[in-house]
């Protein structure tokens, strides 16, 4: 079944430039300074450490400020970095470049009743916060419990922030934050909040400053490499199981309709004793119910199947994990300019199906996968807005997002639907579709679609399930993801198994003279993302300390969000498969 047809891979090229262009939003960062000039220590969040989304503005904690009458100053980094849930504000702290700073005051402040509770709680439930300087960030905590085990601990707050900066050159290389001088919490206490400045020279180069950040002991275990060699030779297996269906058995079943005309006796006895997919040849290729849902699903899976594989050769080539939001927003402008495919694939299948609601498939494929994100996103703002969390997206945001979709990803769709109608809408079965369908006699259970689908996605999983741990555990426990050759790999192997169980899947359903393959091969791909997702409650329970009705329903909502994008992606990808391997078979079966 083809994709793009027609010499027109060019399609694909065209948008993954496209898409590269995005890159200039992440460029290298060339802060350069002069010695004495200002350098900036941005705040940003606080928030419990067990719940990375449970963030808030700095200053919802009450510390006071070292000119509160001075209007804040804000740094915008661009729509990934908001819909993040960043928000970096001027600490209005006097650092010079080079120049040390002795212990100096922010400022002072008595603490109130409302201010002792307030820090207490944060300090209870473990708050860190995060600061930027020169966008390299740093972390501390709001303060400790002290105190004799089995006593009643003594809650401190730290009142002092001691920053050691490394330079080389003119550019900035490390910035380490040491938080100290914990003062006890009660009412009516005076803090004063102090900081102080060193400078240090060091030889790391500024292209390698970032590196301190990576986790090479976690990322590159023997676990790691292990996974991915236990993956290839999952996929060796799969792909000589299917070789030897496509080789021994099938090749065993065209000799059968190829026997000259002159031994028909033995033609008529072979033909009466047939069983299997070659009785099913004349309902094989009947359109599948919810044709129209099926056209868009696979249609927004293939869109969602050439974004995964931009972004990643994207990331690749650069280190956008330096760049705040920056990933994000790749993605959201590559899956803008990739609906351009989806509306292609959509609109050609839908049509070679025979379908006639084309305008109706049309609008069903552009919101399809955008429809369940904004209506998770929405749920999960209304919540982050009733927390005050800084999670909340700005509605302002919110109307740039919805204007890329109605005036770059929507017309794209429209374009993509109507070109997939006139290029690519001519049914090309080599068998004709009987008028009256053939019944479908009752096999073992096991050989049913619904068992068969779920049991398709288990090898998918099982050849990504080692990697989505190291992806969970960097979005979700403040790991850096830097592995993106390792994510390729794994995503390559992914479509592979994928395509080889459809198939396998596929051949099974039809010997069971069952002909309804198109939705069975989607779901046999698409349920791998049910075993993520049962994989997620795993990882929730038993991986992390996440607590609290806001981390628990950001968790399993964004989960849903990466599962449904996986579903769809992988049940195109079986689709397709199982497509092509049916109109191979069928090509030399002689229909009446």
């Amino acid at each position: 079944m083809e994709l793009l047809g027609k010499g027109r891979w060019g399609l694909a090229a065209l948008l993954l430039l496209g898409c590269l262009a995005v890159c200039t939003l992440a460029g290298e960062n060339n802060h350069r300074y002069k010695d004495g000039e200002a350098v900036t220590l941005w705040v940003n969040k606080v928030g419990p450490y067990n719940n990375p989304q449970e963030t808030y503005n700095y200053y919802a904690l009450p510390y006071c400020k070292r000119h509160p009458q001075q209007k804040d100053e804000h740094s915008w980094g661009g729509l990934g970095e908001v819909l993040q849930g960043n928000e970096l504000i001027n600490s209005q702290l006097d650092i010079k470049f080079k120049v040390p700073v002795p212990k100096s005051p922010i400022c002072s402040q008595k603490l109130s009743q409302d201010d002792v509770e307030e820090f207490r709680y944060a300090v209870q439930h473990h708050y860190w916060y995060e600061l930027f300087m020169d966008e390299l960030p740093v972390w501390g905590f709001v303060g400790e419990l002290k105190g004799a085990p089995g006593a009643e601990p003594d809650l401190l707050l730290y009142s002092h922030k001691q920053l050691d900066i490394s330079y080389n050159g003119d550019r900035i290389i490390h910035v380490n934050l040491t938080s100290g001088e914990p003062v006890l919490l009660k009412e009516g206490q005076q803090v004063t909040f102090t900081f102080a400045v060193n400078w240090l020279p060091t030889s790391t180069p500024f292209g390698e400053r970032f590196e301190r950040y990576l986790d090479y002991n976690f990322f590159e275990h023997k676990i790691h490499w292990f996974s991915i060699f236990n993956s290839f030779m999952m996929v060796m297996f799969l792909t000589g199981l299917v070789a030897i269906i496509l080789m021994r058995t099938l090749r065993k079943d065209y000799a059968r309709y190829a026997k000259e005309d002159g031994d028909l006796e033995s033609l008529e006895r072979d033909l009466n004793e047939e069983t299997g997919w070659k009785l099913v040849h004349g309902d094989v290729f009947r359109a599948p119910s919810q044709r129209m849902l099926l056209a868009a699903c696979v249609g927004t899976g293939g869109q969602l199947c050439l974004l995964g594989l931009f972004v990643i050769l994207i990331t690749i080539m650069g280190t956008f994990y330096e760049e705040r939001g920056t990933i994000l927003t790749v993605f959201i402008v590559c899956y803008a300019l990739t609906s351009l495919v989806g509306g292609y694939v959509s609109g050609g299948l839908y049509a070679r199906m025979e379908g006639k609601s084309w305008i109706q498939g049309m609008l069903l494929t552009a919101m399809l996968f955008p429809g369940v994100v904004f209506g998770i996103a929405f749920v999960l703002n209304t919540i982050a807005i009733a927390y005050g969390s800084l999670a909340a997206v700005p509605f302002g945001y919110i109307v740039i997002v919805l204007l890329l979709w109605a005036f770059l990803s929507f017309p794209l769709c429209i374009v993509g639907t109507i070109i997939g109608r006139n290029w690519s809408s001519t049914p090309n079965h080599p068998c004709r579709v009987k008028r009256i369908p053939s019944p479908i006699p009752v096999r073992q259970w096991y050989l049913s679609p619904l068992a068969i689908a779920m049991a398709g996605g288990l090898l998918p999983f099982g050849s990504i399930f080692i990697e989505m741990y190291f992806i969970f555990t960097s979005f979700w426990n403040y790991k850096v993801y830097y592995v993106y050759g390792f994510m390729l790999l794994v995503f390559l192997i992914l479509l592979i198994v994928t395509i080889c169980v459809t198939i396998v899947g596929t051949y099974f359903l039809l010997n069971a003279e069952n002909y309804h393959w198109q939705w069975t091969s989607f779901g046999m791909a698409g349920s791998t993302a049910l075993y993520v997702f049962a994989y997620s409650v795993h990882y929730f329970l038993f991986k992390t300390h996440m607590t609290g009705f806001f981390q628990t329903c950001f968790y399993f909502g964004y989960t849903t969000m990466f599962c449904v994008g996986l579903g769809l992606m992988c049940g195109a990808v079986g689709f397709w498969g199982a497509s092509a391997f049916v109109h191979r078979i069928y090509r030399n079966v002689k229909c009446d």
